[in-house]
């Protein structure tokens, strides 16, 4: 048979990411493509930094967006501050907290590793122990919002912690930005990255990225150069720029990539991010009400969990893959699997950007409801649809 063109079918986004992505920014994708050295892009990439910038709440001149998914930004973070022989803390709470500690490793330092239980924020106490203990430490790494689980942690004092011992920080924000609180520079965040494709509504494949002076002091100041060509700080700014001046030839950017957030990052701007962070907490009260009116749990604690990234429980008897299976096939709706600790023992439904709408909640707690009942799971689907209702009519 013929290899025709590809015509994806069209789904509900409500897994980890990626999101469902807004019509204004496929639109964008689909403008002409230029060069990416031509004026009118150079000017476009000026703007696309001030809204970075603004997303992030900073005024760090080092904000761009890295041209790979968000993993390279975290790689371009490790890379660039992580020397051999540096002590680094990582606290690990999930997935992404391990992933940071494989970049450590890799980049020659010499890891300390703070666990805490998988679907629980970074205990401060553990951290400040291990400062503690390990006066050398230069570098603190965590994630603010752990993808694999749901659980948000405390950036500001973990920061604050962290500089106590003169010790900068590296932050995973890939989740966080767009959908929670977020203030690099109220923080004090040294270095930070994000992703393109959850909370932003935009496509995957761009990872922003935002260092402050202490960071770049310390980048400049290296012994050994950066084990990456590709995500050398020191060479990609040649490209992006300082403002104004020539800009040298690193890579070919992925001009339609950073057409599509631009838009994002205008339409953030346009919402406010206020506005943003309450959207997503607004929604994710009423998807929570609607769950635990189809009998199911949250797992993690209230006061940790993201708004954005809800992780159920299963219930007993129930089978994972055959349920997801069924909101794919039946109601072309995804969520997510649980990962590392909780696979096969929770699902992650997201409410990310563009996914995080009234419809898409009343869809999921519908077609979960439906599901539950065909698998011998008691759900009352009209009272978690009426609940959810009710929060988002604010009553």
């Amino acid at each position: 048979m013929p290899i025709a063109s590809f015509q994806p079918p069209v789904r509900t986004l409500m897994g980890p990411g990626p999101a469902d992505v807004h019509p204004r920014v496929l639109a964008a994708l689909a403008r002409p493509t230029i060069g990416h050295l031509d004026p009118a892009f150079v000017a476009m990439m000026e703007e696309l930094k001030s809204l970075l910038r603004t997303a992030f709440r900073t005024e760090n001149a080092l904000t761009m967006p890295i041209s790979a998914p968000g993993s390279a930004g975290m790689e371009t973070c490790f890379v660039n501050l992580v020397e051999p022989g540096d002590t680094v803390i990582v606290c690990v709470n999930g997935v992404f907290g391990g992933r940071m500690c494989e970049n450590v490793t890799r980049a020659g330092g010499n890891l300390v590793r703070v666990e805490a239980p998988w679907g629980r924020a970074v205990d401060p106490n553990a951290l400040e122990d291990a400062l503690k203990s390990h006066p050398e430490a230069s570098l603190v790494a965590f994630v603010q919002a752990e993808t694999s689980t749901g659980a948000s942690s405390d950036s500001r004092q973990l920061v604050e912690l962290a500089h106590r011992h003169d010790c900068l920080t590296i932050v995973d924000a890939v989740t966080a930005l767009g959908g929670s609180p977020l203030e690099v520079d109220a923080w004090g965040i040294d270095a930070i990255y994000a992703g393109s494709q959850k909370c932003l509504s935009c496509t995957p494949g761009l990872a922003p990225i935002s260092l402050n002076e202490r960071a770049v002091a310390k980048l400049k100041a290296r012994r050994a150069p950066v084990q990456s060509w590709f995500l050398d700080l020191n060479l990609v700014l040649g490209y992006w720029g300082d403002g104004g001046g020539r800009r040298s030839y690193h890579h070919t950017a992925p001009v339609n990539a950073l057409y599509a957030l631009h838009e994002a990052l205008l339409m953030l701007c346009e919402e406010g991010l206020e506005p943003s962070w309450a959207r997503h907490r607004q929604h994710h009260l009423a998807l929570r009400a609607g769950l635990e009116a189809l009998g199911l749990e949250l797992l993690v604690p209230e006061a940790e969990r993201l708004p954005q990234l809800n992780t159920v429980a299963i219930p007993d008897g129930i089978d994972d893959a055959r349920l997801r299976r069924g909101l794919l096939e039946a109601f072309n709706l995804e969520i997510g699997a649980g990962l590392g600790d909780l696979a096969g023992k929770a699902w992650r439904i997201g409410l990310m950007g563009y996914s995080c709408r009234a419809e898409n909640i009343l869809l999921c707690l519908s077609a979960l409801g439906t599901l539950l009942n065909a698998m011998g799971h008691r759900a009352d689907t009209g009272t978690a649809l009426t609940e959810a209702q009710r929060v988002l009519s604010g009553t």
